[in-house]
């Protein structure tokens, strides 16, 4: 077992302790010095979300929405989306670590899902350790199995790292269950921080961020699916994607670049049927509107864009952090 500097105990704030089996915190900052353990699930994910934090029983997304999020993701269609966070990421952390040990650049990915944006950003040559959170259970492990089939997994890179003499536990894919509003991660501990349609919390995303750490948003943009959208509503309103942008700017975080992917999709009923479950659109439209949706899908399939914006920031060069 050892002391990581970098996770911290949900309950009482103390440095955790990591293991195969169980991580337990060091109890150095609980009065009674009591060390709360969270065991390893299986899969290989660890639930961090303490019951006194969760807003409902089962909090996240479903199981059917998480399985229709995998089906249509595999299928491709937001694959450039994939490829374009990919290569986001991958030039700005090149740009803004030229010269610390690459080895320690460590990334967030908040609302992760079921790991396919987690997944690929992972594969970035200079990052060292993805750290995946999302509240959805379900969707942890999902990411968590997938994560261990191609041994990507913290626990498997303990392996290989013995075998080159490198630090243990430092490295592969970390799944988490945890709260994206009270991180467990120690202060200025991240090179950078990926939120893909997840909500925004700039004071938390500021506190775990290094100085020169990267940020990494994505966002529907204007007309996004608007001719599906528009079939299923009769008022349709607009994507305002850069809303949170002034909150991020009063944390002391400049944008570097914005960039924008959009990307025609033809669908059959059942993908369509996939979009509508793993969106909100699904339970927000009237069920005559969906129903007769899927049966023009059925018949003619149904072609709508997808319309993404992505932004990248940088945390504030001049603080003291």
């Amino acid at each position: 077992m050892m002391t990581n500097r970098i996770f911290v105990c949900p309950i009482c704030q103390s440095p955790m302790e990591l293991d195969k089996q169980t991580w337990f915190c060091d109890g150095s900052l609980n009065p009674k010095s009591v060390k709360h353990p969270f065991d390893v699930a299986k899969q290989g994910y660890v639930n961090l979300l303490p019951v006194q934090n969760k807003k409902s029983k089962s909090p996240g997304d479903s199981q059917a929405s998480i399985l229709a999020r995998q089906r249509f993701l595999q299928a491709g269609f937001y694959q450039p989306l994939q490829i374009k966070l990919y290569q986001l990421i991958q030039k700005h952390l090149k740009k803004s670590h030229q010269q610390p040990d690459m080895s320690r650049i460590r990334w967030l990915d908040i609302g992760c899902g079921e790991g396919y944006y987690s997944q690929k950003i992972a594969t970035i040559p200079s990052i060292s350790q993805l750290i995946a959170i999302d509240i959805s259970k379900p969707a942890v492990s999902e990411l968590a199995k997938s994560s261990k089939r191609q041994h990507l997994l913290w626990h498997q890179s303990q392996v290989i790292n013995q075998q080159t003499h490198q630090s243990a536990l430092n490295q592969g894919i970390v799944p988490l269950v945890a709260s994206a509003s009270k991180l467990p991660l120690q202060d200025n501990c991240l090179s950078g921080v990926s939120s893909i349609f997840s909500p925004i919390l700039p004071q938390e995303i500021d506190r775990v961020l290094s100085k020169k750490g990267i940020v990494c948003i994505a966002k529907p943009d204007v007309g996004h699916l608007a001719s599906m959208r528009s079939a299923l509503f009769d008022e349709v309103r607009e994507h305002q994607s850069d809303k949170f942008l002034q909150q991020l700017y009063d944390v002391g975080l400049t944008l570097l670049e914005e960039a924008f992917v959009e990307t025609d999709l033809i669908l059959n009923q059942q993908q369509l049927e996939d979009l509508l479950t793993m969106t909100p659109y699904s339970y927000r439209a009237k069920r005559e509107n969906r129903e007769a949706l899927l049966r023009q899908a059925d018949t003619t399939g149904f072609k709508t864009t997808a319309k993404f914006v992505v932004y990248v920031l940088e945390k504030d060069r001049k603080t003291n952090y």
